[in-house]
């Protein structure tokens, strides 16, 4: 007997059923046979999807690059050569919401600028594919709650893309933090930014969700939460300026710096830059100090505490690529995701409250 190929099995278990086409955690959840790998399609193609994610899909165990959504024509043969995608996986932002029908994708991730994410993870939501969204998350909180909204609602899982909560360097001082074995976090220094060159990217675009508070500032507001294993109560000061107005434009910042106080009076003062390259992340504790360096590059994350070094070598692509394949394992298992909307959701809200107080010179409760 000829064996179905996954899209006939498919078609076929929805005859046998008189369901619609089903999201893995609804497989799952009337105990049809897991899937051993999920299909990704990306909607977005720029460098981030082209130099990282599509590569890392490539090394993933249990999910790998089904299909693209792209607004540029020149580039579907390109990726539908190189990756070997069925012309049927190939979608535009017109006809987008089509994918609801295409069994062979089983997540959308969406990797679009900042100010396209509510909009893209919404329809991606209805229809009914699971839902990954790459980080900053939204522009506002309330499209983060949106999003969030929209993915419950549909009955989807939700993550975003914060490749360092899955990786070992962070979790080793995460650990040590949670379980304070040097004491309790005093105070935390941190930092996150390059020297970006560019002039006319959506980075310098304030109506695409552009200025770095959105982009590298959302690591160093991840270092601090991270690193002091709570959530920010207040921002008590922020700044933010440009020494390049001719690129960003309209108030629109390349550098921030602010002071975000915890609770028991822990504050965190972090720095975010697109005018200089930083990445360090200095948590100091009452039996000494935790020093990584860099702490949310590509590859390289290390640091050393008295407890000793900590260092778990890789190489790019290898984050994306256990981010990817955690997340894949977490919808096969049915289970939560790790990083899941609401993350996303307190980072938005901080950066607003970082803005505000930029704005109004006061302190800013969150």
């Amino acid at each position: 007997m000829k064996s179905l190929s996954r899209r006939d099995t498919i078609k076929s278990l929805t005859l046998i059923t008189g369901a619609s086409l089903f999201s893995p955690l609804t497989l799952i959840g009337n105990n049809f046979p897991k899937r051993e790998k999920l299909g990704v399609a990306l909607v977005g193609l720029g460098y981030y999807s082209t130099d990282l994610l599509a590569p890392a899909l490539q090394q993933t165990k249990h999910c790998y690059l089904a299909g693209i959504v792209t607004g540029t024509p020149a580039k579907e043969g390109i990726w539908k050569a190189k990756y070997q995608i069925p012309a049927d996986n190939v979608y535009n932002y017109k006809n987008f919401d089509d994918i609801k029908d295409n069994p062979d994708i089983d997540v959308i991730y969406i990797v679009l600028p900042p100010s396209m994410h509510m909009e893209y993870v919404v329809r991606a939501a209805k229809t009914g594919k699971q839902v990954w969204c790459e980080k900053p998350m939204a522009v506002t909180a309330e499209e983060c709650q949106v999003m969030i909204d929209a993915c419950k609602q549909a009955g989807v899982s939700l993550s975003i893309g914060y490749r360092c909560q899955h990786e070992p360097n962070t979790q080793a001082f995460q650990k040590i933090v949670k379980e304070k074995s040097l004491g309790a976090v005093q105070s935390l220094d941190c930092a996150a930014g390059y020297r970006d060159n560019r002039t006319d990217h959506w980075k310098q675009k304030a109506e695409m969700g552009g200025g770095v508070i959105y982009d590298m500032g959302v690591y160093s507001i991840q270092g601090a939460r991270l690193g002091t294993g709570m959530e920010p109560i207040a921002v008590r000061s922020a700044k933010t300026w440009t020494n390049r107005p001719e690129i960003y434009k309209n108030g629109l910042a390349d550098n921030v710096t602010a002071e975000l106080e915890f609770p028991g009076n822990v504050i965190a003062t972090i720095k975010t830059s697109f005018a200089e390259q930083t990445n360090f992340l200095n948590i100091n504790c009452e039996k000494g100090q935790i020093a990584m360096e860099p702490f949310s590059a590509y590859s390289g994350n290390k640091g050393t505490s008295p407890l000793g070094e900590i260092n778990f070598p890789y190489d790019v692509p290898w984050q994306q690529a256990n981010q990817m394949d955690q997340d894949a394992l977490a919808i096969l298992a049915g289970k939560s995701m790790a990083v899941p909307g609401e993350e996303g959701l307190r980072d938005i809200r901080i950066v607003e409250a970082i803005l505000e107080s930029a704005k109004t010179g006061k302190r800013v409760v969150i």
